[in-house]
């Protein structure tokens, strides 16, 4: 059975059972494109965070949240967006496993306001000398994604929340950079690496 964009067999399976596979053709027909919209790039760039799905090169699966000032993620081409990485545990489970397979799924969720949901899959490539980390407060790495499917999703079951401030934790320009307590912690501060090199602002 071929494969679409958006679908392989297992979800074929699950769509016929449940007689599902119509709404799911013309949804991909209808919704799923390979180039941002102009009401795309406001919505992602309006947001303070996302929801980044990896799996390393035996599939085993990894999902982050990663958060920063809104704009933090930009979107940069046609089919392209960016993102920062940010000083974090040093486990690099994310970006470890971009290295190693390089496709990735992206949320995009609000949830104050006008409930919205938006999807990109797509191929992620990671570096050091991008041109974005000249201008990105406190970027230690740069990630781009070249989009193979961008999607709405139905918001129906996303709850009303009301954001009250941002992280104290987000990078800001002409701010030094606070460090989280876990790094104190006695099972921990004498392994914490030292904090990475990165555009001050």
């Amino acid at each position: 059975m071929p494969e679409t964009v958006m679908f392989h067999d297992g979800n074929r399976q699950l769509q016929d059972r449940f007689d599902s596979r119509r709404i799911s053709d013309r949804l991909e027909e209808k919704l799923t494109r390979k180039e941002f919209s102009a009401d795309d790039k406001l919505f992602i760039e309006s947001l303070p965070y996302f929801f980044l799905a990896t799996a390393d090169a035996d599939g085993r699966p990894d999902c982050s949240f990663k958060g920063g000032p809104p704009g933090f993620v930009r979107v940069t081409g046609a089919s392209e967006i960016a993102f920062p990485d940010y000083d974090g545990n040093g486990m690099f489970k994310s970006l470890g496993n971009v290295t190693v397979n390089p496709s990735i799924g992206l949320l995009f969720i609000a949830m104050h306001g006008k409930p919205r949901r938006l999807r990109v899959n797509g191929e992620a490539r990671v570096s050091d000398n991008d041109p974005l980390l000249a201008e990105t407060v406190g970027a230690q790495l740069i990630v781009r994604v070249t989009a193979r499917a961008i999607f709405p999703n139905c918001p129906r079951y996303i709850p009303a929340m009301q954001m009250t401030e941002p992280s104290v934790y987000t990078p800001q320009a002409g701010c030094a950079a606070l460090e989280p307590k876990w790094k104190e912690f006695t099972d921990f501060k004498d392994v914490i690496h030292p904090r990475q090199p990165t555009f001050k602002g």
